[in-house]
């Protein structure tokens, strides 16, 4: 226990103002930055404030000052790696700028969740709102709620009743395909993401116009769901065919249950099939063979989106967004097409 501080309760702010010999008001300035404290009175009661172990009391400041310094995040698969690394990087940058971040995580992709998600968050008292759902219907009720607060989505919808900072998806998928192209590669499968998720979209978009550029026969794109259980199957059910020498996969985690699957029917990557993922997850360097991939910084998409919504909370004018343009990373997964048929072993259910 501090003995600047009574028994029995947290200190207050005008403990702080005692210990630091100025006013109360003078403390209730310097939380809230005001210009006129001078440097030396400020140094002064942030060492107060540490002695103490003060913590201004969130609510109370709200009310006097109407600012939260909330931002809230609606968010849908948390736990996979670009989300989850985009929001530690909006978390990251908020306490840069002094804001808190609340995020809600969205149970189910459905009409009721999303609102009452939205209404957590408006409860919270948030000052601006991001939006991590990659899913159209996301932005569906989005349209049809009274926000009434400045968003930023990290998906371009093509809506013009928010800002959107995103990641040229077509750009990365396009650059994926054009790589196996300029291997040799002529029969390329496409392992899409699930519909209406606005990446696998733009990937595909991204896949179909490089097929078409290089005039080569299209293969229908097979429906996944984004995970590697499925890419396994996928891999096991193409892996019966004999019609292709590489795959485009958008993204890494059914690219490695493919190769998994390829490897268990006895054929090589990238021997016989090239494998190419998107996204760049951590792992993906170290799987066997490691994967070729499009690498998204997920932490400065993160740190832009807070940027620019903070220039819309405080009324400052907002530049013209630029799209980031992700690369290709090129590793063991993609060779140049061999000219032979692949070599395709029987493949048996296992029980």
């Amino acid at each position: 226990m501090n003995p600047e501080t009574p028994k029995g309760r947290a200190p207050s702010i005008r403990d702080v103002a005692r210990l630091a010999e100025v006013s109360h008001q003078t403390v209730s300035r310097v939380l809230n930055d005001h210009p006129s404290i001078r440097p030396e009175t400020k140094e002064r009661v942030l060492l107060a404030m540490e002695t103490l172990q003060y913590r201004p009391n969130r609510a109370a400041r709200a009310l006097v000052t109407s600012r939260s310094h909330t931002i809230g995040v609606l968010a849908a698969r948390s736990s996979e790696y670009g989300p989850a690394t985009s929001i530690a990087a909006i978390e990251d940058a908020a306490r840069e700028h002094g804001y808190y971040v609340n995020t809600a995580n969205l149970a189910a992709v459905t009409p009721e969740a999303i609102t009452d998600a939205l209404e957590h968050l408006m409860l919270q008292a948030i000052e601006g709102l991001v939006v991590i759902a990659p899913q159209v219907r996301v932005f569906d009720v989005l349209a049809a709620a009274p926000i009434g607060v400045p968003f930023v989505s990290l998906q371009s919808t093509g809506r013009s009743d928010h800002l959107a900072l995103s990641v040229d998806q077509v750009t990365g998928a396009r650059r994926a395909t054009q790589h196996l192209v300029s291997l040799g590669h002529r029969e390329i499968v496409h392992l899409a993401g699930p519909q209406d998720w606005i990446e696998a979209e733009a990937r595909m978009r991204g896949f179909l116009d490089a097929i078409d550029d290089a005039d080569l026969t299209l293969h229908p794109p097979i429906l996944g769901d984004w995970s590697a259980d499925f890419g396994y199957f996928a891999g096991r059910e193409l892996s019966r065919a004999r019609d292709f020498t590489a795959v485009f996969a958008a993204n890494d985690q059914m690219a490695i249950g493919l190769m998994h699957a390829f490897r268990d029917a006895g054929l090589d990557v990238p021997g016989d099939i090239s494998v190419v993922g998107f996204d760049d997850i951590p792992v993906a360097q170290h799987v066997w063979p490691p994967l070729t991939t499009v690498h998204q910084d997920f932490r400065e998409v993160g740190r832009r989106a807070v940027a620019l919504l903070l220039n819309q909370v405080h009324g400052r004018e907002v530049l013209e967004i630029e799209e980031i343009v992700p690369r290709l990373v090129v590793r063991g997964s993609s060779a140049e097409a061999s000219g032979r048929r692949p070599r395709y072993a029987s493949v048996t259910d296992s029980a």
